[in-house]
């Protein structure tokens, strides 16, 4: 038995179960059903329709292998998440074809370079201190390049290192467990360089802003307008690959991670709130209720470390725009149906 949340069929948004009925199940679960509440496994595709991942799927399945004993399948599935999880991270910083963050640092120095020649006719002592030391725009834009220089090298070292050591990587329970709880460093970094990347972005923003705002730098023949636009948007668009790009890294380490914390023996167990093996008189004392959350439980409540507070809003926005259009649509339609009724 399989519960999952609502909100997954285009049409309805009520919630399913699904009942996978096996005449092949070993003689050690006759009496036995195995239940998995997956409604807090999801992707939100839109606001009104949701699904699994890929990866979401496999790991629901891997619950099953565990049940069915196939071991192996299951070490390989945590084993390829750390291959993907290096691969996603080499991606980041290959040396041919696109690399997203030597692109986004080089679109952000064109961006830089294209503001330069305004920044050289102000004064040090400037109004609104723009050019001065010691917290203004471009100060700090100026300190943060080199250190996220020198943080993507470090990336790079790393994950060509573990990449490398990967090679003699055992494939046993207990090695795969221990490669998930080291490389959970390198999912850290990646993160780590989302938030300087963009704010990288925001502090370049900042700097035009200010140029702009307060130093009238579109009156000066030194500002060059369309470019530095131009350079905006490229630097922002190289910014959102980057970020996607290292998001992935992370995204495959979470995936391995929630297996082997879950089932760190490499074998079936109750899981509160997952998975858990009913037999057939709990049942009974159920009144025979085939509802997967009635015997797994209440998963306790995790804190989501990626929770994006701008993110979020430009969710929130995004849906009451289209509350809006919809409230307008149906106003629409009930003011154009009383016309009809001669109201």
């Amino acid at each position: 038995m399989v519960a999952i949340r609502s909100n997954f069929f285009y049409t309805r948004t009520v919630p399913c179960e699904l009942w996978f009925l096996n005449r092949a199940k070993p003689e050690e679960y006759r009496d036995k059903v195995l239940m998995i509440d997956a409604r807090n496994i999801y992707r939100k595709v839109t606001r009104k329709i949701f699904d699994f991942s890929p990866e979401q799927e496999q790991n629901i399945l891997a619950i099953v292998w565990l049940y069915r004993g196939e071991t192996g399948r299951y070490l390989d599935l945590v084993a390829g998440y750390c291959q993907r999880m290096l691969a996603e991270g080499a991606a980041c910083v290959r040396a041919t074809g696109g690399s997203p963050l030597p692109d986004f640092i080089g679109a952000l120095t064109t961006l830089r370079g294209a503001v330069e020649p305004f920044l050289k006719t102000l004064a040090k002592d400037a109004p609104h201190d723009v050019r001065a030391t010691g917290g203004s725009p471009q100060q700090e834009l100026d300190d943060a390049i080199p250190l996220f220089k020198a943080d993507v090298d470090s990336f790079r070292k790393t994950v060509s290192e573990q990449q490398a050591a990967w090679g003699q990587q055992k494939t046993t329970n207990g090695e795969l467990k221990k490669a998930v709880d080291h490389l959970a460093t390198l999912a850290e970094t990646s993160r780590d360089l989302v938030k300087q990347t963009d704010l990288l972005y925001k502090l370049a923003c900042r700097l035009i802003e200010t140029c702009e705002n307060e130093c009238n730098a579109r009156d000066s023949d030194a500002w060059a307008g369309r470019d530095i636009t131009r350079a905006r948007k490229a630097a922002d668009e190289a910014r959102a690959l980057a970020v996607e790009q290292l998001k992935q890294v992370r995204y495959f380490w979470k995936q391995a991670h929630w297996l082997t914390e879950r089932f760190p023996e490499a074998k079936l167990r109750d899981v509160e709130g997952l998975v858990k093996l009913v037999d057939r008189a709990e049942i009974e004392a159920n009144d025979w209720s085939l509802t997967p959350g009635r015997y797994v439980g209440v998963a306790p409540e995790e804190e989501d470390e990626d929770f994006d507070f701008e993110e979020a809003l430009r969710d929130i926005h995004v849906e009451l725009e289209d509350l809006n259009a919809e409230a307008v649509q149906l106003a629409a339609t009930i003011k154009k149906n009383f016309e009809e009724l001669g109201v």
